[in-house]
């Protein structure tokens, strides 16, 4: 058989195994995979819209849209929180962690997609040799005995996948990474969640403050007037000492709630990914009204919160890994093909006779592995069902946070009614309580009786609106903040061009 014949003979063998390899591409073993189901209530329990008209913020404004949009925080109607809140992208290092751990994933995608296509492999060297004058009998060549050697060889190595272990390696890494990416939009809106509230927490010790420096105030100027009192024998030493105890007291409060803002101040710094020796923010008002949040219906959190989105994500991961552990049971082909040039004289390295070729299939199978593939199966089977688990709890914690924020929002209403009513009696009771001093009806204990009452209750106010504000902020964070599945990113997406 002549070289051109040869030649065809293994042209044709080529075409055969690539068109081969072609169809059985389309085989894929492994189960296919299917959203796990999850039970979820037809609407929430715990404030429905005939509870609106009874809570407060909830009966100002009904909002048309069933979700939250693009920069929650601004329906706070706060500038300083949207300044802090456009720094956590920038700064904050929990974000920029969780951000090149996704780009880390998105990286591993490029990995697995690569198996798809041929290894293109070249070694070329110059190798001069000169044989022992002994092993050629004491005769000499017409080069000296120097024997020279010019290779220019490519090798090709290629896995057709016959059986689907590389797209579903692919699709693994691709699963993976969108659940990175996920884990990193929960991320963002937890911080997010946290310098709100934080913030909140901030103002309400400001407002505190500010209640507790005008009792100071009033509290003085008792005391001045009972040492008056006492000094022209109207009154008695145990007046003054009450008084006194009364005022020294509320200086103490009024001192210890430098603690708390500082706290707080620090985290915010923190948390926007700044020093917090170099971080202040200036006494302000609370603003304490709660903005009115759409909640839509229980289903719609399986596609708006991040974190379940990851954990489904990881369901479709856990699927696919199952497929790469049955391919196992199947044979693994590998298409070789080697070519090049080659000459013992540099001039004739780079002519057509020079060139060589070698080509062929091989195939590997594992004949006995003593249920090593068997148990890998197991394996991730059960880790199929862990992730299947762990994904229903998510939804169930998702569920009972919605719930334990609109019961807060709801009872919070109510007791803070009640409370601003109790505010009112004790202003009644200290007025009195004050008239009758003065007019020598009652003791000065009276009024100290009444101070405090009123201060308790001011204080208590203060604080459930501190609660009630912060309530809203976990209500938007167990929502999901605004955020949706749509925003996770494509496969193809997935091998674009890294920023």
């Amino acid at each position: 058989m002549g070289h051109k014949t040869m030649t065809h003979l293994h042209l044709r063998t080529s075409i055969l195994l690539t068109a081969i390899s072609c169809l059985l591409t389309a085989c894929m073993v492994g189960p296919t995979y299917q959203r796990p189901t999850a039970a979820t209530p037809a609407a929430f329990k715990e404030l429905t819209p005939a509870d609106f008209k009874d809570t407060e913020g909830w009966k100002v404004a009904q909002p048309k849209d069933d979700a939250l949009r693009g920069k929650w925080w601004e329906i706070f109607n706060d500038p300083l929180l949207n300044e802090l809140e456009e720094k956590v992208n920038i700064s904050n290092q929990n974000i920029a962690a969780a951000a090149a751990s996704f780009f880390a994933a998105r990286a591993l995608v490029k990995e697995a997609r690569s198996q798809l296509f041929p290894t293109v492999t070249t070694s070329p060297s110059i190798n001069v040799q000169r044989l022992s004058s002994n092993t050629t009998g004491g005769s000499s060549s017409s080069n000296n005995g120097i024997i020279k050697n010019f290779l220019l060889p490519f090798d090709v190595i290629w896995q057709p996948d016959l059986f689907g272990r590389i797209r579903n390696t692919i699709r693994s890494a691709a699963y993976g990474a969108q659940a990175n990416a996920a884990d990193l939009e929960n991320i963002r809106l937890t911080i997010q969640a946290d310098v709100a509230a934080d913030y909140f927490q901030l103002r309400g010790q400001d407002a505190l403050k500010q209640l507790l420096d005008s009792t100071v105030v009033d509290y003085q100027l008792f005391l001045n007037l009972t040492r008056a009192l006492y000094e022209t024998g109207i009154d008695s030493d145990e007046a003054v000492a009450q008084a006194e105890t009364q005022l020294e007291t509320t200086l103490a409060q009024d001192a210890a709630l430098g603690i708390q803002r500082a706290q707080f101040e620090h985290a915010i710094a923190m948390l926007t990914g700044q020093p917090a020796s170099t971080f202040s923010i200036s006494i302000g008002q609370f603003n304490s009204s709660p903005p009115a949040i759409p909640i839509g219906v229980p289903s719609q959190l399986l596609e708006r919160r991040p974190d379940i989105a990851a954990a489904e994500r990881l369901v479709a991961q856990a699927n696919a890994q199952i497929g790469i552990a049955k391919a196992a049971y199947f044979p693994t082909i590998t298409l070789s093909a080697s070519a090049g040039l080659e000459s013992y004289l540099f001039a004739t390295w780079f002519t057509w006779p020079s060139r060589f070729f070698a080509l062929g299939p091989a195939a590997t199978e594992t004949l006995f592995d003593a249920g090593l593939r068997k148990a890998t199966v197991e394996q991730f089977n059960s880790q199929y069902d862990e992730t299947v688990a762990n994904y229903r709890q998510s939804v169930l914690t998702a569920f009972q946070q919605v719930e334990d924020n609109l019961v807060s929002l709801r009872i919070l209403s109510n007791e803070i009614s009640h409370q601003d009513a109790a505010v009112k009696s004790a202003e009644r009771t200290y007025a009195l309580a004050e008239n009758r001093y003065n007019l020598g009806i009652d003791p000065y204990l009276n009024v100290v009786t009444a101070q405090a009452a009123l201060l308790s209750n001011q204080e208590t106010a203060v604080t459930l609106r501190i609660q009630q504000i912060t309530a809203s902020v976990g209500l938007i964070l167990a929502l999901g903040g605004g955020w949706d599945t749509s925003q996770l990113p494509s496969p193809s997406h997935l091998t674009d061009k890294l920023p």
